[in-house]
């Protein structure tokens, strides 16, 4: 694999040995590689990954926490015989056909697969097959499954790290900005190797193929209904009314944040909201003397801040939302022991059946099967509780064959000890 600026020199194969220091790496072994910024880069890029072997490596980052549209600014891709490619895909403007000729009809390797493939499809690139080292680790016992800490143990090198919260929507990107985003797949590969031997050996590579395709193939999650009520601190707001300001004042940030594209806590921080419908002022100056709404750059929007919690007080009864979100699943499960004492003890039996299976078989007890799926079984279990019947619910609750077999026997079971 070369050599690379290290606390150690890169060669030989490295050992995970307690007594041998991993090596840190700071850059990549064939050094930082340019960044692909126009059509003839990118096609001498594309050839190499073309001449390459094997998955490819991906890697995405965005500007989380800086800009409102979740985008790919840097795409990072890694092939045997290709070495590693960094692609800006914002030049482009969203025209990459020549990197999904390559891209689209090989495997892909991806840590945390979920985070990076609905910017992708925004690309236009989509993985024919995947490898998912994060959920890889997870099936195979691992507790600790960042990518850092898998590379460490299972390969013997620190990445070196740091720059995973920055605004990468900046341009030019830093050259150890760019050192970072490569070796995100600088080892992912090899990382894959030891996971996909360490999960064949425990017979659960079937389980991790089958969750892999559900993730490359999982729909987007579907809108929420009322996002508002996700600010943080919404619940120190009881009444109606004062929940109607925290909607007024959501939308219109929102609606700023997308105008701009911007991240809308740098629009008006969710602690902002709250203390204003907290301290409901009546004028201009009333408001611009709270904190955060007497900044410069606040003080030019309070005439529209201001307009809209007066909104929110001209709202019919009729209009204003309730105090807690309509759902269509069970409620919290600490209020089932009050309300279907049965459910509660259905839900007991169930969580005890399905923990012994994951601990029996080393897997966190989530992955073994969804826990609002478990809920909503032991909420409304079927009319008929065979194992058959069971299985159905679980399938139709888009849980995998594998789940499937490990648990319908034994949550069967669960539901049957609790039936009246």
């Amino acid at each position: 694999m070369g050599t690379a600026q290290a606390d150690g020199a890169r060669t030989g194969e490295p050992t995970t040995e307690a007594s041998t220091p991993p090596v840190l790496l700071r850059e990549p072994a064939e050094g930082t590689p340019p960044v692909v910024t126009d059509p003839s880069a990118l096609a001498e890029a594309c050839a190499r990954l073309a001449a390459g072997t094997g998955a490819v490596a991906v890697d995405t980052e965005r500007a989380s926490g800086y800009r409102y549209w979740p985008r790919a600014y840097l795409v990072q891709l890694r092939r045997e015989g290709s070495g590693t490619v960094l692609v800006d895909p914002i030049p482009f403007e969203g025209d990459l056909a020549p990197l999904r000729e390559v891209l689209n009809d090989t495997e892909w390797v991806l840590h945390a697969a979920s985070q990076d493939l609905p910017c992708l499809a925004e690309l236009d690139l989509h993985p024919r097959s995947l490898f998912d080292t994060e959920l890889a680790g997870r099936l195979a016992g691992y507790e600790r499954v960042a990518l850092g800490t898998l590379v460490e143990r299972l390969l013997g090198y620190t990445l070196e790290k740091g720059h995973s919260a920055a605004d990468w929507s900046k341009r030019p990107l830093p050259v150890d900005w760019l050192n970072y985003a490569a070796l995100d797949v600088e080892l992912l590969n090899e990382l894959r190797e030891k996971l996909e031997a360490e999960l064949a050996a425990q017979g659960k590579l079937e389980w991790a193929q089958q969750e892999f395709e559900a993730v490359r193939t999982a729909p987007p999650p579907a809108p929420r209904a009322e996002p508002w009520r996700r600010t943080s601190g919404v619940h120190k707001i009881r009444s109606p009314r004062g929940l109607a300001a925290v909607r007024e004042l959501w939308q219109a940030r929102d609606e700023l944040a997308r105008k701009r594209d911007r991240a809308p806590s740098r629009i008006l921080p969710d602690s902002a909201i709250i203390n204003a419908v907290t301290a409901d002022p009546k004028t201009a100056e009333e408001l611009q003397a709270l904190p955060v709404f007497s900044g410069r750059v606040q003080r030019k929007y309070t005439a529209s801040w201001l307009r809209h919690l007066q909104a929110a007080k001209a709202l019919p009864a009729s209009e204003l939302p309730t105090p807690a979100q309509a759902s269509d699943g069970p409620p919290p499960v600490n209020r089932w022991a009050d309300k279907d004492p049965d459910a509660a003890a259905r839900l007991s039996a169930a969580r005890a059946a399905l923990a012994a299976i994951a601990e029996d078989r080393k897997l966190p007890v989530e992955n073994l099967l969804l826990p609002d799926l478990v809920r909503r079984t032991c909420w409304r279990p079927p009319a008929d509780l065979s194992e058959d019947a069971v299985a159905e619910v679980l399938r139709a609750g888009s849980a995998r064959p594998w789940q499937i077999e490990l648990t319908t026997a034994e949550l069967s079971k669960a539901l049957h000890s609790t039936a009246s």
